[in-house]
């Protein structure tokens, strides 16, 4: 096992002063900024460039937006951004540069409980990985979905209650998904070819009466950051599920983190609390020596209403 460093965290303060209701999905993109998504309120957000400024909403829709990822032309996704690939509603939309949606790729069939989509990522392929959950929470009613390259989705796990991340190790070969609910993380092997998962391992479990692992992020060094749900606090293991670094925040639903390579930004919640204190549903940022790769794009052949 390869010795990890523990990085350094300092002192969190908000980056503006929105409050959201699900802040969640916070993405970094190949030019420098970050974006993130106010789930149940449709909204898809741009960080501001300085702090204090307001957050940008760059698309609102009429249903939840679990995650986004950048439709760029060409390979380094630096240029040329043309839109948006999201998990919406009950499945895929094509959002433009503006922030309509120019198109509806469909999702998974639902014969239980009413459902929505949840957290979701491209890995290096530009495929989308996706979770959907049931709005009441019903055990094992949640599943893990895949949007292919040639617009194809499948099902690749069931039997999942609140899934969150996934989230990806550097060379994309190991993913990471968490299933608030029971409080556990698990580990997978992933064919870069076609994505068939295998090996799936326990990382790391929270005991539920202590918090919920949720959104997810892994570094350039492979160490997994994990927001952890009602505790106020955000922890960094190694693969191995070897606890490195645990940080406490100044709101007690931390949902997501994502890391600039100069600051650690973690998105919050303010939903389901009675008496929500004043950070609460802010997004925060910390100074922080750990960097990761910018998000990956989803392929530009998604905007295509032919695929």
């Amino acid at each position: 096992m390869t010795a990890y460093d523990v990085p350094t965290v300092g002192t969190f303060r908000p980056m503006t002063k929105d409050r959201l209701e699900l802040g969640e999905g916070p993405r970094l993109l190949a030019d420098g900024t970050v974006v993130l998504v106010d789930i149940l309120a449709g909204r898809l957000l741009r960080a501001p460039a300085e702090v204090d400024w307001p957050l940008e909403e760059m698309a609102r829709l009429d249903e939840p937006l679990g995650a986004v990822a950048p439709l760029v032309e060409g390979t380094t996704g630096v240029t040329g951004r043309i839109g948006w690939l999201a998990a919406a509603g009950t499945g895929f939309v094509v959002l433009d540069s503006s922030g309509q949606v120019v198109r509806r790729i469909g999702g998974p069939e639902g014969t239980g409980p009413a459902f929505r989509m949840n957290d979701a990522v491209c890995d290096r392929a530009g495929r989308m990985w996706a979770g959907t959950m049931a709005y009441d929470g019903t055990p094992g009613s949640g599943a893990l979905h895949l949007l292919d390259t040639d617009g194809s989705m499948r099902t690749v796990l069931e039997d999942l209650t609140v899934p969150n991340g996934p989230a990806f190790s550097p060379d994309g070969c190991t993913m990471y998904l968490a299933d608030s609910a029971v409080g556990t993380v698990d580990a997978f092997t992933v064919d870069p070819a076609d994505g068939t998962l295998s090996d799936r391992r326990p990382v790391f479990r929270v005991d539920p009466a202590g918090g919920s692992p949720d959104g997810m992020t892994v570094d350039t060094e492979g160490r997994l950051w994990s927001a952890i749900w009602g505790a106020g606090q955000i922890r960094c293991y190694a693969p191995d599920g070897t606890l490195l670094l645990a940080v406490p925040v100044p709101a007690v639903q931390p949902s997501s983190i994502c890391l600039t390579g100069e600051h650690i930004v973690v998105t919050t919640a303010a939903i389901g609390l009675e008496k929500p204190e004043p950070l609460d549903g802010a997004v925060l940022m910390a100074r922080c020596d750990a960097t990761a790769p910018a998000a990956c794009p989803a392929l530009s052949v998604f905007a295509d209403p032919v695929l």
